[in-house]
């Protein structure tokens, strides 16, 4: 008992210095406990380090709690104290769970929502928000109003980083927006070098247009992610018009080819003999005068190269013709 008595001490004590008092939310209610709850998520969300600080010792205290249930009587005193940082603790992950782009920008104000057109998706109930139309002015001057800074951003970034792993796990050559990414997060949590919270919001909003207009890249190309990820990895800068038309017929034929002749085989990635045969077969595509790559823009070794890194992505993507990533996305 002395030792959960320890943790949720450590607990209280860690908010302290965040600037918040637990017996904020213990001895509130109504909507002032939903303030209370709202002020703590934005005292702990200050950075990703302080909101592990808070993730890891409440953790602890269930754990004391957990271990001293058959306590009932002794265990009683704790009881509150242990309810209200888990509704912390759990709204925080919730937080985490429901974070969506559109609707974290969307919270800033109404005036955001006469802003932005809707794009019709697939379903004509789902609706996303075209990014490159909301006024980040207007944006700009929302946030400096919004109570709740730490929260938003730690909401932000978990939802950029949702949407940036499912680029990635799609197309590995997104890495570099990884890169950018780490960046920003990077100078948000380093102390010494700490920009205003403000900055930080205008780094990954402008981010988050990046994201967006990757996204739509496949429109621009006329390619679907499937192939502008072959496309990608086939193509280089310096080609002319001709050559980038052509590489776009190649990646389009190649994956068609491989799905017909060669991923049709299930769990073709287990054997070496099937594992061979696809990686031959993509070599012998890229190389052919009739379907391969360009002789007057690729050398020999360049397809060499192209062929192994086509390879290892189809490796990585394609269980069998019919269950991949794209089937999964």
């Amino acid at each position: 008992m002395e030792l959960l008595k320890q943790t949720i001490h450590e607990v209280k004590s860690y908010l302290a210095e965040l600037g918040f008092r637990l017996e904020s939310i213990l001895e509130t209610k109504g909507f002032e406990k939903i303030r209370a709850i709202r002020d703590a998520k934005n005292k702990i969300n200050l950075n990703d380090e302080t909101r592990k600080g808070f993730e890891v010792r409440a953790r602890e205290v269930f754990k004391k709690f957990k271990a001293a249930i058959h306590l009932r009587k002794e265990i009683n005193v704790y009881r509150r104290e242990h309810s209200s940082i888990d509704v912390l603790y759990k709204k925080l992950q919730e937080d985490r769970e429901h974070a969506d782009i559109s609707h974290i920008i969307k919270k800033l104000h109404e005036v955001v929502e006469n802003n932005i057109e809707p794009e019709q998706i697939n379903d004509k109930e789902d609706k996303r928000f075209d990014m490159s139309k909301i006024n980040f002015e207007l944006l700009r001057q929302e946030f400096k109003k919004y109570p709740a800074k730490n929260t938003l951003v730690q909401e932000l970034t978990v939802a950029i980083q949702k949407k940036l792993n499912d680029l990635i796990l799609r197309n590995p050559l997104r890495v570099n927006l990884q890169e950018q990414y780490a960046s920003i997060i990077n100078d948000y949590n380093n102390e010494k070098d700490r920009q205003t919270i403000e900055e930080t919001f205008e780094n990954l909003y402008r981010f988050v247009q990046d994201l967006d207009n990757e996204e739509k890249r496949t429109v621009r190309e006329g390619l679907d992610e499937e192939n502008l990820a072959l496309f990608d990895l086939i193509c280089k800068p310096g080609l002319s018009k001709q050559s980038i038309g052509k590489l776009k017929k190649v990646a389009k034929d190649l994956l068609t080819a491989l799905k017909v002749e060669k991923l049709k085989i299930n769990q073709w990635r287990k054997k070496e003999s099937t594992r061979a045969e696809v990686k031959q077969f993509i070599h012998d595509f890229l190389y052919s005068d009739k379907t391969g790559l360009p002789v007057a823009d690729f050398a020999e070794k360049e397809v060499v190269v192209i062929a192994d890194n086509v390879y290892e992505h189809v490796f990585r993507q394609y269980a069998s013709a019919n269950d991949s990533v794209y089937n999964a996305a």
